[in-house]
């Protein structure tokens, strides 16, 4: 499905492009996905002279779930002295985090084709290989302890996110009481592989420059927004796109049509 699109990266930016076929869940669950980037990521480091590839201008890239891995790549690589160091990473409406769905961008875009805000936590739980029944208390929260609440309100809150995106609504939303069991269930949802948006300030203050592209009518929009911000406050560069008109998986559908 993305051939066509890797193509015209390819072509456009007269770079080499090479595409991470992962396997997928929930046939292979979670982390796979993530181990099979990375694996191929560092190949690929390691044999870029062989593609005609400088080692020290190489980018990783991926949009949605693929922003998600992308994400969580670049962090597992800081702290490696074996490898080049990443030139950048591109970040395309990428999920980053499992701890708040009941962001302005959730709630003004819960509605919006084609990741509505309950099918967004459902392929979360899928990539799992958990019941979804539990859904309705993980949108209200009780997933979440209290100290880890605290520690997360310092990079996932609604206080981070401009004025000019509440502009269409917003309603603080109380959360509910904490569930153990929901937590013991769930707890993988705060692995930064899972949650990159969740990683040590240790971690984000030695990532690569970024590139990070976000859509007005997406659930997904705040997820970057927060991302951004944690970057650029520890001096990482960030160059940031914003689709007033657009929406999750514009890119790739442009590309393709």
């Amino acid at each position: 499905a993305y051939e066509r699109t890797c193509r015209y990266l390819a072509k456009k930016s007269n770079s080499v492009v090479a595409s991470v076929g992962y396997r997928l869940a929930p046939e292979h669950p979670f982390p796979t996905q993530f181990e099979d980037c990375l694996t191929a990521t560092i190949h690929f480091m390691r044999t870029a002279q062989d593609y005609g590839v400088d080692p020290s201008r190489i980018i990783i890239c991926g949009d949605s779930s693929g922003g998600t891995l992308t994400a969580a790549v670049a962090q597992a690589l800081v702290n490696r002295r074996d490898l080049p160091k990443l030139r950048a990473q591109i970040l395309i409406y990428p999920f980053l985090q499992c701890v708040d769905f009941n962001l302005p961008s959730y709630q003004q875009n819960e509605g919006v084709p084609i990741l509505l805000k309950k099918r967004t936590l459902a392929l979360g739980l899928k990539y799992l290989n958990k019941d979804l029944s539990v859904m309705e208390a993980i949108f209200k929260g009780s997933h979440i302890p209290e100290d880890l609440q605290l520690k997360y309100q310092k990079w996932v809150s609604p206080d981070y996110i401009p004025h000019e995106f509440k502009t269409r609504g917003y309603k603080p939303i109380a959360i509910n009481p904490f569930s153990e069991e929901l937590y013991t269930l769930f707890k993988l949802v705060f692995d930064p592989v899972f949650s990159p948006l969740l990683a040590e300030d240790s971690v984000i203050a030695q990532l690569p420059e970024a590139f990070i592209l976000t859509c007005e009518f997406d659930v997904l929009r705040d997820d970057g927004l927060l991302y951004k911000k944690r970057l650029e406050d520890h001096g990482i560069k960030v160059t940031w796109c914003h689709l007033q008109e657009g929406f999750h998986g514009i890119v790739f559908l442009a590309l393709c049509s």
